[in-house]
């Protein structure tokens, strides 16, 4: 049974007459990137507020590492906000070390992990220079590097690719699952589905301040299956075989005929396969599995529901 980092139990938040969270629980396990996931509104940012003690639930419980959210848990999490906030005139260097100083470094580790992360990411000639100076993608290298810097167990970012090119965002993406594998657990909260599905080992999806889907990536996947397939051919035509399954688009290109069917019933696949190739030779055979923005549409209530 894996080992849970951090949970939340029947956490409700209201604001004058707005339930922010109606009794969510997550449960994030230890060394996993944990997605958070919801449409604008849902609750995402009030949970994290919570879990980073910026503000307190009005009932419920966060348990930390095995035990009751304590205050000094905090000097344990990094947190990357959406909206960010490092200090614009001040010089880059000068703040990362007095921001790593307030997590506990010394100057002198401060400075030799920067030098490292600052090398690492190519900024390195912009230490002296004001934030202000730097790009979008640059400043947001420079607060990525100081939420990681004093290594906490615990991090969570919000919407970490906001701003960046796909190369510097395939990077980050890197970046991100070294940190799992040395042992972080990570809070991981897009609305990139994409990112989701390469970054993500367990998932909660919150909608109207409830967590409405979660769990394991593959294991949600797997319940979302809708039975679809692709089949391309060069040779016969494949038509609909009752109890088996339905052809519902056929195109071709050039001589590659490319058929798009889904299963009838409760028809397993081998009896499928075999229903195809009597009539067909199959060049290939795979099945259409959802994607998680595919899983995200079927499950969050149209936006007009939040009106």
């Amino acid at each position: 049974m894996e080992e849970m980092f951090l949970e939340v139990d029947n956490v409700v938040k209201r604001y004058a007459e707005h339930t922010a969270l109606n009794g969510v629980s997550i449960r994030v396990p230890k060394g996993k990137v944990f997605g958070l996931l919801g449409p604008n509104g849902a609750g995402k940012t009030t949970l994290i507020r919570i879990i980073n003690r910026i503000t307190a639930p009005d009932s419920g419980e966060v348990r930390f590492d095995g035990h009751a959210f304590r205050a000094e848990d905090v000097m344990q999490i990094g947190y990357l906000p959406e909206e960010r906030g490092l200090y614009k005139k001040m010089k880059v260097g000068e703040q990362a070390i007095y921001l790593a100083q307030l997590k506990g470094l010394t100057k002198a580790e401060a400075r030799e992990r920067l030098t490292q992360w600052f090398e690492k990411f190519g900024i390195m000639p912009w230490w002296n220079k004001k934030l202000e100076e730097l790009s979008k993608g640059m400043q947001q290298k420079v607060q990525f590097i100081i939420t990681v810097l004093h290594e906490p167990p615990l991090l969570i970012f919000d919407e970490p690719f906001s701003g960046f090119d796909p190369v510097n965002a395939e990077m980050l993406k890197r970046e991100i699952l070294k940190l799992r594998d040395k042992g972080h657990t990570i809070i991981f909260s897009t609305h990139n589905m994409a990112s989701v599905e390469e970054v993500c080992d367990e998932i909660a999806l919150i909608d109207h301040s409830q967590v409405v889907l979660s769990g394991n990536v593959g294991e949600v996947k797997e319940r979302f299956r809708t039975g679809k397939f692709e089949v391309t051919s060069t040779d016969g035509s494949l038509h609909s075989v009752e109890g088996k399954f339905m052809v519902d688009e056929h195109h071709v290109d050039d001589t590659l005929h490319t058929y798009l069917l889904h299963k009838v019933g409760d028809a397993d696949n081998s009896a499928l396969f075999t229903s195809v190739a009597t009539q067909i030779a199959p060049r290939s055979i795979s099945e259409q599995m959802p994607t998680m923005q595919d899983i995200f549409l079927r499950t969050v209530n149209p936006p007009s529901a939040h009106e």
